[in-house]
């Protein structure tokens, strides 16, 4: 079974390409601008309620194919 995780946009900057979403475990997962799903990331404001995979890498995890809820 496949699962995607839930949480909200707790910060995010466009111009600045990234941000970071409030998992519902309560963590803040990094989140990268190319992570976001289609063309209305400027429309991911503070306190969108999202889904999304985690990615881990060296430096830690992060967001990828995050989708509005």
């Amino acid at each position: 079974m496949y699962y995607m995780n839930k949480g909200t946009i707790n910060w995010f900057n466009a111009d600045k390409g990234y941000g970071f979403i409030m998992a519902d475990d309560m963590q803040d997962v990094f989140a990268y601008l190319l992570s976001i799903q289609g063309n209305d990331f400027k429309k991911y404001d503070e306190g969108q309620k999202v889904t999304f995979d985690i990615k881990m890498t060296s430096r830690g995890r992060y967001a990828s194919n995050v989708h509005k809820r």
